[in-house]
């Protein structure tokens, strides 16, 4: 129950989100690096729709999906089995 009602306040969060972006934007500032992919508002817009595609993957159960690439790319996610000896 309480997975339903948190990924229904990840995707209402991540529409409050984009909606209040300069407010974010405000509050938290802007460093050095944000500045080479397109300033606070572009990190603000990209963490939204993260927070919205993580939403709907855990309302649906497909996390593994989503995350596939990442699996893939960063070494410490590999699931490996233990062996059957």
């Amino acid at each position: 129950m309480t997975h339903y009602v948190l990924s229904l306040i990840g995707i209402i969060g991540a529409f409050y989100i984009l909606k209040y972006r300069q407010q974010v934007g405000d509050m938290v500032g802007e460093a050095d690096w944000m500045k080479s992919i397109g300033g606070i508002y572009n990190i603000i817009i990209l963490v939204a729709i993260l927070i919205f595609f993580w939403s709907i993957a855990e309302l649906t159960n497909t996390t593994d999906v989503l995350f596939s690439p990442l699996r893939m790319l960063l070494p410490f996610f590999h699931t490996s089995q233990p062996s059957t000896i």
